[in-house]
């Protein structure tokens, strides 16, 4: 596990300074609050795994960081600066008071100063993508994904499987994918790597999405870090829910989503096989994560 903390601690250092440079100060603290309280950092350690395994380098001859794992870096706590500001959002609509075991941003700080920090961290993230025409439009593309997502789960409820694969692909594989796209844009890989390991991630986001639901359905709170029952109390869709399906069947919906993420990442033209390998124990695990 060193292999994968020293990426996530180089995510961490470049995130704080972030966060930091924020005005006005109390925005600083808020910002904060919703990105130092934890996290499994999951989708910025895909950005640099997919950086790697492109053939990227994270330190040059020197051991310094090159300029394109500078880049890596960026882009990864830009992606969880997204997925922050994403939670943020959920937990007003849940009416939510719990995030990774502290309050959540509303309950701390209100409705109002809660919508501001969720506008604040996409500001710092999309000051981070600014750099790469490609990122931004990568990143673009999934906020527009994320966006339908969240109004269909508010306003046109899946009622069948594929309606709900729909919108778990743009609800959680959306950024799922940016967050592959762009390691593989900042290793300057071509377009049919990029791609290849967008639809890995993506496949795997919808995995990670399924075990979410049976999770909340199944899951003890405290263990979970956020309250559990949600779906059912907020009648929001989920594939338990809609399909009526054991947890063990809905589990093998999300086994199916990270073969084929497996297969996708097959296809990639990769250089590091260190990293795909860490890239691959990712897929099997987020259908058996407990938390």
């Amino acid at each position: 596990m060193e292999y994968l903390e020293r990426r996530r601690a180089l995510v961490e250092e470049r995130l704080e300074p972030v966060l930091e440079a924020a005005e006005p100060d109390a925005m600083t603290e808020r910002l904060e609050h919703v990105s130092l309280s934890g996290g499994k950092r999951v989708r910025p350690m895909v950005t640099l795994l997919a950086f790697e395994a492109a053939g990227g380098e994270l330190t040059g001859g020197s051991g310094r960081p090159t300029r394109a794992a500078g880049d890596a870096v960026d882009f990864a706590v830009g992606v969880e600066l997204v997925h922050n500001a994403s939670l943020v959002v959920d937990d007003i609509i849940d009416e939510s008071g719990l995030r990774r075991g502290v309050d959540s941003a509303w309950a701390a700080f209100g409705h109002g100063s809660a919508i501001v920090t969720s506008d604040g961290l996409l500001g710092e993230a999309f000051a981070l993508f600014s750099v790469d025409d490609r990122a931004m439009r990568v990143v673009s593309e999934a906020m527009v994904e994320l966006g339908e997502g969240e109004a269909t789960e508010l306003v046109a409820r899946p009622a069948t499987e594929e309606e709900y694969m729909e919108l778990a692909r743009r609800k959680t594989g959306a950024l799922f994918r940016a967050a592959a796209e762009l390691g593989a844009i900042a290793a300057d890989a071509d377009a049919y790597t990029v791609e290849s390991f967008g639809r890995y991630a993506e496949r795997v986001g919808i995995a990670f999405q399924i075990r979410d639901d049976v999770l909340d359905a199944t899951a003890d709170a405290d263990e979970l870090g956020k309250p559990t029952g949600q779906d059912a109390e907020m009648e929001r869709p989920s594939l338990v829910r809609i399909t009526e399906m054991t947890p063990e069947e809905t589990n093998e919906r999300a086994r199916r989503k990270s073969e084929a993420a497996l297969s996708a990442l097959e296809t990639a033209d990769v250089v590091d096989s260190k990293a795909v390998g860490y890239l691959q124990d990712l897929a099997e695990f987020v259908v058996v994560r407990e938390r």
